[in-house]
């Protein structure tokens, strides 16, 4: 029997493969180590669909397929879960798999090129350490005022506001105290290095990609929310429209609809939550200078803020630059404002 869909559910050592005919049966599923794991998928048919879920290790595989030449399908592990069965085991997830990469409608995940991975993992590793850095300052600013010390708000004003209280004999702040927030204070320096060196690292990568310097000429689109977009989008090609990438984001409406009754709510806040969040906070900086722009972007932000009111307007924008964005992505085109944001003309 011919194998029209092969599933594999990825794991460190022992891999599942499902294969399907082409009529639907289970062919086969079984167990394959690691070792044996690279010999037995060149025994598969070039024609065969190779599905995997959408997780750790996903990527170089899905490479690894890609270059000898097979279709690959990755697939979100929500779309997957809907196929499982009750008894959750390794045959019936690979079965599922298979039933997913079969079903219209889904909306396979890219392989992420060596590029994208690279960038990827620097922003990985970034915001981890962002992470860390405000959780080190915020940790300062408690315990300092434990012993009536209060720092001023933000980051900046922290790391130069720390070495005078340190100095200060007059204040609160015992032996111990002064010596560990010093000690914090070293690792806060630490971590600021790191994400200075990091960011450095991530535009250097980035410059390299022509569409990279594109997206820029979005507004709202600077260096960290570019070098997502690619890592993440990569050419937008999965995509069909601007639109179907906007929804992906999860930047469009919540709707409910029964009877004929349309009921929109709040975004859907779907797909990558960091881009998603990203690109709202480069959409809140270009509004916060929307009263400036003599533009036609100033114009239908003005006129939107007074419709809907600011925070409406920066989800609205953030949803516009998508759609550019993926048309910038797709066309190689820099940002036209006079074209992105054109008046509709009467019919």
């Amino acid at each position: 029997m011919n194998i029209s869909v092969v599933g594999i559910d990825l794991a460190k050592n022992v891999f599942q493969l499902c294969a399907l005919g082409t009529n639907g049966s289970v062919v086969w599923n079984r167990k394959v180590t690691r070792s044996k794991f690279a010999a037995m998928l060149a025994d598969l048919p070039k024609s065969a669909l190779i599905a995997m879920e959408a997780c750790s290790s996903s990527n170089y595989w899905g490479r690894y397929l890609t270059e000898r030449g097979y279709r690959v399908a990755l697939i979100p592990a929500q779309h997957v879960k809907p196929f499982a069965k009750r008894q959750k085991n390794d045959a019936n997830d690979a079965l599922a798999i298979c039933e997913a990469a079969t079903r219209p409608g889904i909306h396979f995940v890219s392989v992420k090129t060596i590029e994208q991975q690279d960038i990827k993992t620097l922003r990985t590793i970034r915001r981890r350490v962002v992470q860390q850095r405000t959780a080190t300052g915020n940790q300062i600013r408690a315990l300092a005022g434990e012993y009536g010390v209060v720092f001023p708000i933000g980051l900046r004003r922290l790391i130069s506001a720390v070495p005078a209280a340190l100095e200060d004999a007059e204040n609160g702040l015992s032996i111990i105290a002064r010596a560990l927030l010093s000690q914090s204070l070293h690792r806060l320096h630490e971590m600021d290095r790191l994400v200075t060196d990091l960011t450095t690292q991530i535009g250097q990568l980035c410059k390299q990609l022509p569409s990279y310097s594109a997206l820029q000429s979005i507004p709202g689109m600077g260096p960290l929310v570019s070098a997502a977009l690619i890592s993440e989008i990569g050419d937008g090609r999965q995509f069909k429209n601007g639109r179907q990438m906007a929804a992906w984001l999860g930047l469009v409406p919540r709707q409910y609809s029964s009877g004929g009754k349309l009921v929109l709510g709040s975004i859907t806040k779907h797909g990558n939550n960091d881009l998603r969040v990203l690109l709202v906070h480069g959409a809140r900086a270009v509004v916060r200078f929307a009263q400036r722009r003599s533009d036609p972007l100033g114009e239908w932000l003005r006129g939107l803020i007074a419709r809907r009111g600011r925070h409406r307007a920066i989800v609205a924008l953030a949803n516009k630059l998508v759609r550019i964005a993926w048309s910038v992505l797709a066309t190689q085109k820099r940002f036209d404002v006079a074209l992105a944001f054109a008046p509709m003309r009467a019919a």
